[in-house]
Order: structure tokens, then sequence, then C-alpha cells
């Protein structure tokens, strides 16, 4: 029996794909706080931040290996690894984002090739200044770039974005921009991920990641799915183009990069279920 709070996701998640409403969030997130520039210390310049950076994130490699064991993640194939590792500085990473665990997932592919270098990762505002418990040192304190409706609280962002970039970090992000539970397929992409990469003149990798079920049931009554995750051939900013064509460009190509991945996986053509407006 699937429960009764996943059916009310899944028959949201089919009334928006209706109502093309791909950007909306389809499970009700704590209220937002504004997220102030003295709140935030993006780069970890004080101690205290470091320390508790770095317990969290030994707190977080040992929930990935329970998740791991119990098989509620199971990474189940991954593709084009080489497409990761043939990128040597900065660069924004892209991925689906229809599970809460699906950046342990990428984590848990990339960590033997990271050479000690943790993964940052792009999140919303409300997750850092409002975070459902008990997640809350993980949205503080794992390495996240929490982004703000307060304008100079997102100047401080793009430039600790620019910075890392700069010193050869990786940062992930969902394009997509909210968390659709087991979707499938890829939806339209916003500008926000290649936006900081044109900025910062760096290439985004785009990794899509499909699923099948498992034979393991989740405490919704679902099956766990299997992940497979395709790192497709990074995509690089053209000096010859303006900064907004660059965002368009990169954006088409990191969708269609996607979609090809849908199609040849899943052995169909992308279409939406979307009622004409």
């Amino acid at each position: 029996m699937i429960s009764e709070y996943r059916q009310k996701v899944l028959k949201k998640r089919e009334q928006y794909e209706k109502e093309g409403r791909f950007d909306e969030d389809l499970e009700d997130d704590p209220p937002t706080i504004e997220l102030k520039p003295e709140d935030i210390d993006y780069l970890s310049k004080s101690p205290i931040k470091r320390l508790k950076t770095f317990f969290v994130n030994l707190k977080g490699q040992k929930l990935i290996k329970n998740l791991i064991k119990q098989k509620q993640l199971i990474i189940d194939k991954v593709y084009g690894i080489e497409n990761f590792t043939a990128v040597k500085g900065g660069a924004m990473i892209t991925c689906n984002h229809f599970h809460p665990f699906d950046n342990f997932a990428v984590w848990q592919t990339i960590r033997p090739y990271m050479h000690g270098k943790k993964l940052y990762k792009i999140i919303r505002e409300g997750n850092y200044t409002n975070p459902p418990p008990p997640y809350g040192p993980f949205f503080k304190y794992s390495n996240t770039l929490p982004l703000s409706s307060n304008p100079q609280t997102m100047i401080n962002c793009f430039k600790a974005v620019n910075v890392l970039l700069s010193k050869n970090q990786k940062i992930l992000i969902y394009p997509e921009q909210a968390l659709w539970w087991n979707y499938k397929k890829p939806r339209p992409l916003k500008n926000g991920a290649f936006n900081f990469a044109a900025r910062s003149n760096v290439p985004v990798i785009p990794v899509f990641i499909t699923m099948e079920d498992s034979d393991v049931l989740d405490g919704d009554g679902l099956f766990v799915q299997k992940l497979s995750l395709h790192f497709l051939p990074a995509i690089y900013p053209d000096l010859t183009l303006s900064k907004a064509q660059n965002i368009e460009n990169m954006k088409n190509k990191n969708y269609q990069a996607w979609k090809e991945v849908y199609e040849r996986v899943y052995g169909e053509k992308l279409a939406f279920n979307t009622q004409e407006k």
C-alpha cells in the first residue's frame, strides 16, 4: 500500500505536469526566512564553521553508507565518468532533481576522483534558514551555498561561487529548480546554473540520472529506485558570445543532452502531458 502522503504527491505531480508548472515544488516546505548577508559565511572563513563542516561531513558520509547498506540508496550503474575526470578545473555540475538523496548519489560516485576536495551544493534559501528536521546540520554545514531573496546576500553568493570555481572546485546545482519525486523526464531548465558558469567562464558538466524499480520497498510503500548516473561531455562557454547568449546556448545544449539520454534509456520520445492553455 502506498502511503496517503505519497499518493497526494504523485497526484499533484500529474496535475502540475498537465498545467506546465515544472518549477514548483510538489511537497510543502517550511516557510522561507530571508537570508541576510551577516547570517552566512559562504567561504567558511570562520574556524567554528570549518570545524562544524568537518564533523557534519563525517556524519553525512556515515549516513550515505547506512542508506546504501539498507538499500534505500541503490547506485546501479555509472556511465561516462571520464567526462567528469576530463574537467580539471572548476565546473558547475547539473543534475535532475527527483529525490532528497540524488546529491548523495552524485557525491558517492565522484568521491574517488575528487582528490580530497568536497562537492559544493547550491540550495534554496529556505532549506538553509528554516531547514526541515532532522536535516538542519546538513543544509547548513555540508558545503552548501544557499541562494537568497536578499540582493546583497546574492551578490556575496555570486562572489563566493566565483572564488570557489577559480580554485578548481566543483559545484552541484539543480537547474530544474524543484524536486519532483521519482519523476523520470527532464523538465525545462532555469538560467541559474548557466549564469554561474558564464560569469566565471567555466564549463557545465551535465549529469542525468535514470532509474528503474528495485525489489526493495521504501517507507512509503514504493519501490526504491535503482539509479544509473550518466555523466555527459562538458559544455564550455563560447568566448565569441555574450554572457546572455552563452547562458541560453549552454542551457539548450544541457537540455538536449539530458533529452537524448532519456529517450535512449527509456526507449520513448520525450513528451509531456501538458494541456493547452
